[in-house]
């Protein structure tokens, strides 16, 4: 018998024996689903927290100085923060110093933000994140502008009240119009609007839009920080060891700036995107280590059921093989019959389970924060364990089928 012939016959029983069937892939077909659906996710996820988080928030290939981290990773105590606030903020003298002490090329940005409402016109947005920064923030962000420009190194020296939006802030202000060249309030004082940022969307649920960026010097800065003092100190190099190279002619800087001892620690801190990706990559791999674990139990128990409806169809058919061997069919015949039986059942969970997994990804990705994106591999992975298990099922039964005796085969039953 040719193997197209028992994967033909295998279909058949199939379809003949639904509920038996259904009940024999149920194990295969949840462990193909999870592996598919867990993988992508965390796939999905490692590629948001890269390109997303990482990229949008911290910027690639920069750091930033400031009092204490902006993004807190684990459990945070309260003596800590007690001790980050004591900490002397950053000051206007500290970042100058920075700048000029640091010898790798970079790109080099303060900034400093606060939660305000801006109003144009009858319309106004409540809670927008309002930043105070030097000419460079958006090279250093990689702000693309759909609109408009960004401002100069000129107008921030000259303290001019313009600003650039994010696109919804943009969207809700103008509805329908052109905001360049329009006023905006920000705590009551007018700017003029030269330039609307791309649209970046979502960062686990949150928007990226809703954003107005000043000259550090405008009138603005007022009203985000005290007098020469500043929030962060953005620096972008083009190559993790030169930002790595910058980041420690930095510390290096302010640890001399502040008087510290060489056993004393920093009373700084020096923010990268690597502790967030180090933070994630450790829960990714925790969820990889599990997932194999998880995946067997539902793969060895689906295996076990395969077995045992093999073993009740090789008794259920016994006069079958009894006529087929007395017809000629050889050993071999009838194990591979039986062992392409078990395989085609669980090959057939296998990809229902990929199937309902990819769906499951996509609902995730659809209707909550989470992204998910199907890695092929796993697709694979949970083709090839499906027809593994199958195999490894099938052999015991498919092997007690083809010893039976066609004498005996042919009176059982009779």
């Amino acid at each position: 018998m040719s193997f197209l012939e028992a994967v033909r016959l295998a279909l058949q029983t199939i379809r003949a024996q639904k509920l038996k069937s259904a009940f024999s892939i149920i194990g295969v077909f949840i462990g193909v689903m999870f592996l598919i659906a867990v993988v992508s996710v965390v796939q999905g996820m490692n590629r948001y927290m890269t390109d997303k988080f990482a990229g949008t928030i911290l910027g690639v290939n920069t750091f930033r100085l400031r009092q204490f981290p902006d993004v807190q990773l684990g459990n945070v105590t309260d003596s800590t923060w007690r001790t980050w606030l004591r900490r002397r903020r950053v000051t206007y003298e500290d970042a100058a110093a920075v700048m000029r002490g640091v010898t790798v090329p970079v790109l080099a940005a303060w900034e400093s933000n606060t939660r305000a409402t801006l109003i144009a016109g009858r319309k106004q947005a409540k809670d927008v994140q309002v930043t105070a920064a030097t000419e460079l923030y958006f090279d250093i962000r990689s702000l693309a502008l759909e609109q408009g420009r960004a401002f100069t190194g000129q107008e921030v020296k000259a303290s001019l009240p313009v600003v650039v939006l994010g696109h919804e802030l943009a969207d809700k202000l103008f509805q329908g119009q052109d905001p360049i060249g329009r006023e905006v309030k920000i705590f009551d004082v007018p700017y003029r609007v030269i330039g609307v940022v791309e649209k970046q969307g979502n960062l686990f649920g949150l928007s990226l839009d809703k954003f107005a960026v000043a000259p550090a010097s405008a009138p603005l800065k007022r009203y985000v920080n005290q007098p020469r003092i500043i929030d962060a100190l953005a620096m972008k190099a083009n190559s993790q060891p030169d930002m790595r190279e910058a980041m420690a002619q930095a510390e290096a800087v302010m640890r001399s700036r502040r008087h510290l001892r060489p056993r004393e620690p920093d009373d700084f801190a020096l923010e990268t995107a690597d502790e967030v990706l180090d933070f994630w990559g450790k829960i990714s791999r925790v969820l990889f280590l599990a997932l194999p674990g998880l995946v067997a139990v539902s793969l060895v128990v689906g295996g076990i059921v395969i077995m045992n409806i093999m073993l009740m169809a090789v008794a259920e058919r016994t006069r079958e093989i009894g006529i087929r061997k007395s017809l000629g069919a050889r050993r071999r015949d009838i194990l591979s019959q039986f062992l392409v039986e078990a395989t085609t059942l669980a090959v057939v969970g296998a990809a229902g389970g990929v199937g309902i997994g990819i769906a499951l990804a996509s609902i995730v990705a659809a209707t909550t924060p989470l992204p998910a994106a199907v890695a092929p591999w796993s697709i694979l992975v949970g083709v090839v364990l499906g027809a593994g298990v199958g195999i490894v099922a099938g052999v015991y039964p498919a092997t007690r089928a083809a010893r039976l005796d066609p004498i005996a085969a042919l009176r059982h039953e009779t």
